[in-house]
């Protein structure tokens, strides 16, 4: 006996079509018209659209930061993903300098057992190749092999965050040119970290403290700088890069210039640089304000259209959170005189699809189909799972959305998974709503009659091995 989805409409990258879908297990067995229900549990679909679940490339859960750890853990931050419709996540390892990579795996994968609720996997933060200083890398770059046989095919490498996760050139040309070695991808954090601390710097010694000034010290420019200069050292080493949270159009305008130059360069951008802005949010008014401070920074609204416009032609491949929740209460208060001992993040994950959805698909900006393919479809081609997830395929893991676009819901932190006290996109009404979740075959949230719950297994997500494809590119 199966689960078979009848009546609805199955969207997937390439097209849409009335069809049912029969899940078997844990996988897609069928995708057709009129499929038999004989001996099958029937979930009517009629005015819905049936999608593969979302994909959310970039997380940050039970992480540590500026003194605090980011406040959803494996447990609620992946209940809320699933709540909103998203079905697999990757999070982030980070290595911390001294320590070793498999120090890194072994610490995040203790975070998730038992714990997450929907499938997911990590990349490897690459801060440190001699951990043991002993003067030779060659043992940071044998870990890099052995990450790769633990189902890790991408390597984060920040250039931001100075004496804490930033790297130098030269490190960063090392781990490509192995990255570019064993086809993985490079996934870079592009702000160029040594101006911005001077800026920074300069800023605080003038007295300009209030959240605000995080904005104003992290100048587009750093961001387009880094940007290019990551591409050009990828191109050098024969690596495929890709760009995490890419925010504004200077920096979008260089991943153009060098994609259209042949570099294997892809790029992401997130809900909040989409919708969100310096002069909606940030204006300098209040304290409230820290409530958006995260890292790139909410940029200028004339960026916003750029941004929209590279989703649609493609230039920008994903649209992602970076998920890194922290609670305005006792922890964005830490840096209630000192812009700079505020922790950098703001929560999204339960609201990736929502937002997309309702100001891309019904502002005309994306079809459904480009949808499906920046939440879902694109993640899991670049980040080397198209064999398992991403699509509405047989044989596939049975991750399955029903998505009802005329649902309309009013975002709040009073409703919502994420263990927040507050929003990003508090009091909006946005029109088109997970419906029904599946995760491998099994109903995990039902938005029409418990709308807001889990109802899966705690622990049930499941840790994703996947294939090293050079983002998509070999």
């Amino acid at each position: 006996m199966g689960t078979l989805i009848k009546n609805g409409t199955v969207v997937t990258a390439t097209g849409s079509r009335r069809a049912d879908v029969l899940l078997s297990g844990e996988i897609i067995a069928n995708v057709g018209e009129e499929l038999s229900i004989e001996g099958h549990e029937i979930v009517d679909a009629t005015g819905l659209l049936v999608m593969p679940g979302g994909i959310d490339v970039h997380t940050h859960l039970d992480m540590p930061f500026g003194g605090t750890v980011s406040a959803d853990d494996y447990t609620t931050g992946t209940q809320a993903t699933a709540v909103g419709g998203t079905t697999m996540l990757i999070d982030f390892a980070l290595q911390s300098q001294g320590h070793t990579m498999r120090e890194a795996f072994d610490t995040w994968r203790a975070k998730s057992n038992g714990k997450a609720c929907v499938d997911f996997s990590l990349h490897m933060a690459v801060t440190d190749l001699d951990p043991h200083h002993t003067g030779d890398t060659s043992h940071g770059l044998r870990e890099m092999e052995e990450m790769v046989a633990e189902g890790i095919s991408s390597f984060k490498l920040f250039m931001a965050y100075p004496g804490v996760l930033m790297i130098d050139d030269g490190l960063m040309f090392r781990v490509m040119q192995k990255a570019a070695e064993l086809k993985a991808l490079c996934c870079i954090h592009a702000e160029n970290g040594n101006a911005i601390d001077i800026v920074v710097s300069q800023m605080i010694a003038e007295g300009k403290t209030a959240p605000h000034y995080h904005a104003l010290s992290r100048s587009p420019k750093a961001e387009a700088e880094a940007t290019h200069r990551a591409i050009a050292l990828a191109d050098m080493a024969g690596a495929a890069v890709y760009i995490v949270h890419l925010s504004n159009e200077d920096a979008l305008a260089t991943l153009k210039f060098m994609q259209g130059r042949g570099a294997k360069a892809l790029a992401e951008t997130c809900t909040q640089y989409l919708v969100l802005s310096i002069e909606d949010q940030m204006p300098g008014k209040s304290w409230e304000e820290a409530k958006f401070v995260f890292t790139p920074p909410l940029r200028e609204k004339k960026n916003q259209e750029p941004l929209w416009q590279a989703l649609a032609d493609g230039s920008l491949s994903v649209v992602s959170t970076d998920h890194c929740p922290f609670r305005f209460a006792d922890q964005k208060s830490l840096g209630k005189d000192d812009f700079r001992k505020i922790p950098n993040g703001g929560p999204g994950v339960e609201n990736r699809l929502q937002i997309l959805w309702h100001f891309g698909v019904n502002a005309g900006r994306i079809t459904p189909e480009k949808f499906v393919e920046l939440a879902a479809t694109a993640p899991a081609r670049i980040f080397g799972m198209e064999k398992q997830k991403g699509s509405i395929t047989p044989g596939l893991d049975a991750d399955v959305l029903l998505w009802d676009p005329n649902a309309e819901y009013t975002i709040s932190a009073a409703t919502q998974r994420m263990a927040t006290d507050y929003n990003m996109f508090e009091g909006w009404t946005v029109k088109g709503n997970a419906a029904k979740v599946f995760l491998r075959g099994e109903l995990v949230v039902d938005n029409t009659t418990r709308p807001g719950e889990f109802l899966g297994a705690t622990g049930r997500g499941r840790f994703v091995r996947r294939e090293t494809n050079a983002g998509g590119f070999a």
